[in-house]
């Protein structure tokens, strides 16, 4: 049996949490073309004859901390090199980014096994590209494996699992077999709120917007999910609501279906729209949100 702790790791919006959730056969982390989607450290927890694979999906690694909140998406993405035993490293195509090179240095000082994961290839016509790439990645860095997927058609992802196995060191597993997180019910309650609103709202959804559960009643048959949408400005609230409350009502119908498959019966879910002024770029607003304190 093979066993042991895997961080996702790359630029944010390159595909982590839908690999993830392939490689899981289950979805625990939100998805958006929105940059910056994922905001805190979600694990998943995969276990098969072979072993079990703890993956760790993270924040993207970015160099803009302007804000509280930008330093504190950073510090959550460094900290998961922190204590894990590979590293599977997410491109979406054959070019480095700026933000790559951060992560180069990251990962020199680790001393970690890298797992190259070059997704998005199914839309690479140029085969002998990807070659030429994949020889010129590795004499950037001593990867494990360089392994092209697509993640969101399931591509070579049988592959990428053998080789992750393989790298993880021989251990007993650390958590039951039936169990796929360490997060509670409430946490994905929020985050299913908040990427209905990331997908519903766009370019229009303020980057400062973030969802808190305020009560979670669990009753027989039925869940009661009390929810609150911050938000920095009263306009912003406007745009969340919508011209008599559609968008709002929407969205929380999109979030109920979701959140009743999560939990496997009925749901009540309550919407609020609320203004706390500057919230991403403050300490205190973002530990009463449930941010500086979660990792």
């Amino acid at each position: 049996m093979h066993c042991g702790y895997v961080a996702l790791i790359g630029r944010p919006n390159v595909g982590k949490s839908t690999l993830m959730n392939h490689l899981l056969g289950q979805k625990l982390s939100i998805t958006s073309r929105k940059p910056q989607t994922t905001r805190h450290r979600i694990l998943g927890i995969k276990t098969t004859d072979a072993g079990q694979a703890i993956f760790m999906d993270t924040p993207g690694m970015h160099g803009d901390e302007k804000r509280v909140l930008n330093r504190f998406l950073n510090k959550t993405a460094d900290s998961t090199l922190l204590g894990v035993d590979l590293v599977l490293w997410l491109l979406d195509g054959l070019y480095w980014h700026e933000y790559d090179e951060r992560i180069f240095k990251k990962l020199e000082q680790a001393g970690l096994p890298v797992i190259l994961v070059v997704n998005k290839v199914d839309k690479i016509k140029d085969k002998q590209a990807i070659l030429a790439f994949f020889a010129e990645a590795q004499k950037r860095y001593p990867f494990e494996q360089i392994v092209p997927v697509s993640a969101l058609k399931n591509n070579n992802l049988d592959v990428l699992e053998q080789h992750i196995m393989a790298l993880l060191p021989e251990a007993d597993p650390i958590y039951p077999e039936d169990q796929i997180t360490d997060r509670p019910e409430r946490f994905f309650a929020a985050e299913i709120v908040r990427e209905k609103l990331t997908r519903r709202l766009g370019d229009e959804l303020p980057y400062a917007l973030t969802v808190d559960v305020e009560r979670f009643e669990e009753h027989p048959e039925l869940s009661k999910i009390y929810a609150n949408i911050w938000v920095e400005r009263s306009s912003q609230k406007s745009i969340v609501i919508g011209k008599q409350g559609e968008m709002l009502k929407k969205i929380g119908t999109e979030a109920r279906i979701d959140i009743e498959k999560l939990l496997g019966h009925k749901v009540y879910l309550q919407l609020w729209v609320k203004v706390k002024k500057g919230w991403s770029d403050n300490e205190r607003a973002l530990q009463s949100l449930g941010f500086l304190d979660t990792e």
